[in-house]
């Protein structure tokens, strides 16, 4: 059983990323209960939680930004003025524990296999952090794949990774679908005119004040759609 497990090797290494944001790390307690997207005239901006103190937030930047020249009070000067609203919310601040310059970019490697080579998580796939997918689709293929491989190994089929990518790339295309969808829905698009402004405001107001495409969002948010899947 050893030796025919040695046939099959799982990749999770990332690929290169193109799509600049501001990544930081904060040692501060949440700021409210949900996750926050925030779209303004400054750009795009991401309030994740990690853990009771530790937050993990993203704002849209240049790709040429360097991190060096962000310290803590600037950081949360750019974050506090793209969330702010007239409901006078405002983020809870702490230290910075780590800042990076992340050029994401959507990427989908298909089939996301090579022989007994089977791709998973940024080896396979790589969104922006609007639709926050990453892990979700990481964790979601580690599923599949450990499935797919525990079969083949038990039956000594090798024809059961075969199954693999089709079942992973269901889950994969949507999610690109929707992270897409996000990002060109919350992110200032480059050479933006007045009348895109509007129209992503208009959108904006669209969803909330809509049943039908709330629950549109919602079921891509929460990957809900990933249940119709086998």
């Amino acid at each position: 059983m050893g030796r025919t497990a040695s046939r099959v090797t799982a990749s999770t290494s990332g690929s290169p990323s193109h799509r600049p944001a501001f990544g930081v790390l904060v040692q501060a307690p949440p700021s409210v209960d949900e996750l926050v997207h925030t779209h303004s005239a400054r750009g795009f901006a991401l309030v994740s939680r990690r853990t009771e103190s530790v937050q993990r937030l993203y704002f849209q930047c240049d790709p040429d930004e360097d991190p060096a020249d962000w310290p803590d009070d600037r950081i949360w000067t750019e974050l506090q003025a793209r969330v702010r609203g007239a409901d006078g919310f405002a983020l809870a601040e702490g230290p910075v524990l780590d800042r990076s310059v992340l050029r994401f970019r959507s990427f989908v490697c298909e089939p996301p296999r090579y022989g007994n080579l089977l791709l998973a998580g940024d080896a396979a796939h790589t969104v922006p952090p609007t639709g926050a997918k990453g892990l979700n689709l990481a964790l979601t293929d580690a599923r599949l794949l450990a499935e797919t491989v525990q079969r083949a190994v038990t039956t000594r089929d090798f024809g059961h990774l075969d199954a693999y990518g089709p079942r992973a790339l269901r889950r994969t295309w949507r999610a690109q679908h929707f992270s897409y969808w996000m990002t060109h829905l919350l992110h200032r698009l480059p050479g933006a005119t007045a009348f895109d402004e509007r129209r992503q405001l208009g959108e904006l107001a669209a969803l909330v004040g809509s049943t039908a495409a709330s629950t549109h969002l919602a079921e891509g948010y929460t990957g809900r759609w990933a249940a119709d899947g086998p």
